[in-house]
């Protein structure tokens, strides 16, 4: 005589079954979600970060590179300065700076301790074209503390004044 469960025995079966079709249909869910999250994270890590500033002079074709510029506590601490005012007569048209996949990598395995980047100078061409006269404020290469204070007031009331960059220069 064949037996029939009871209400009990009957729900933990299908329980049971329930849980192990949950388990067998999500486990390539489950693995193509894991892939599908380290490719993201790899394509996120490979953009990297990149910041630009441009100054507003014409750019030429001279740029100063420096590759894996110290920089500590995930860029708390900047690398040290780029001395640009004997390559770049003119001045500098822009700066980019960029952490690439290996400078982030060696960030990642000194917990952010040292992250190098790599920074790229731009020099721009001849300055005389490219900044007005009448927005430029001279202060002189031997300027005092306070007579660069006052050009950095002036240039600043001017620039709100005018709703115009000014230009200080050295």
């Amino acid at each position: 005589m064949h037996e029939t469960p009871d209400d009990q025995t009957y729900c933990e079966m299908q329980l049971r079954w329930a849980y192990c079709r949950v388990l067998i249909l999500s486990e390539p869910i489950m693995r193509a979600s894991l892939k599908s999250s380290l490719v993201l994270s790899l394509v996120a890590a490979a953009g990297c970060y990149h910041a630009t500033i441009q100054t507003g002079l014409t750019p030429s074709t001279q740029t100063i590179e420096r590759h894996w510029a110290s920089s500590w506590i995930d860029g708390l601490v900047p690398p040290s300065y780029t001395q640009t005012a004997s390559a770049c007569p003119s001045g500098v048209a822009r700066v980019d700076t960029q952490l690439s996949f290996p400078n982030l990598l060696v960030g990642f395995v000194t917990f952010g301790i040292y992250t190098p980047m790599d920074i790229v100078v731009t020099c721009g061409s001849n300055r005389s074209s490219a900044v007005p006269s009448d927005r430029t404020i001279q202060v002189g290469a031997h300027a005092t503390p306070q007579q660069v204070q006052a050009a950095m007031d002036s240039a600043a009331v001017r620039s709100v004044r005018d709703r115009q960059p000014m230009f200080i220069e050295f």
